[in-house]
């Protein structure tokens, strides 16, 4: 992946600013200079590192598809889970690659039936209702600044078992409100000094590096 981070069409001895205008080099601040090119430079080399992290990850995919691909030949099976998660552990058992795909989930209309009835238990519960309970449901329902409610706290829900039949009906139209959209694969790596020891993640991601 490639990309210019010098400004389009800039005659020599200028700048172009945020609203477009060229500003002649010896009247910008000596810092904002500096700035400028300490930015396009970053800039440059993230660019950079983002495609060979790219193709890493496609080669990856692509030689644990062929080791798999390989296995099903010789031995007329296939290795992994149902849905493509699998571990391939290296023959010292110190290092691990790990591959998972994860379900990408939304929420049907069902889901507003589950806050209504969970609305009738809290008014019903006012006086008995716990706290916890109440902070559970305010979390998992309060959207966020795109107007999603989070998946994790709705369905955990799910586990708070309470003896009434609209909470256990509640729970039902949760679970008949989750449509899976799409998934998505992820690959992990691991080593550690010795198969006794505890596995250490190899930080690909830049963000948690």
């Amino acid at each position: 992946m490639t990309s210019d981070t010098s400004p389009a069409t800039v005659p020599d001895g200028y700048l172009r600013d945020a609203k477009g205008r060229l500003v002649p080099e010896h009247l910008v601040k000596p810092l904002d200079l500096l700035m400028d090119q300490a930015v396009r430079a970053l800039i440059g080399h993230a660019e950079t590192l983002s495609g060979q992290i790219a193709r890493f990850r496609g080669h990856s995919f692509d030689d644990v598809a062929s080791l798999l691909a390989l296995a099903a030949d010789q031995y007329g099976a296939r290795i992994g889970g149902a849905k493509g998660n699998i571990t391939l552990t290296s023959y010292d058992g110190c290092f691990k690659v790990q591959v998972a795909v994860a379900d990408r989930l939304t929420f049907g209309p069902e889901l507003q039936i589950a806050k209504a009835l969970i609305d009738e238990c809290i008014v019903d519960w006012s006086e008995g209702a716990r706290a916890e309970i109440r902070a559970l449901v305010e979390h998992a329902f309060r959207p966020d600044k795109e107007g999603q409610v989070s998946r994790d706290a709705v369905l955990a829900l799910r586990r708070v078992e309470i003896d009434d039949e609209r909470w256990r009906r509640a729970m039902d139209a949760i679970t008949d409100s989750i449509r899976v959209v799409g998934s998505k694969s992820y690959i992990r790596f691991y080593r550690r000094a010795d198969p006794q020891a505890p596995w250490q993640a190899i930080t690909v991601d830049l963000a948690a590096a």
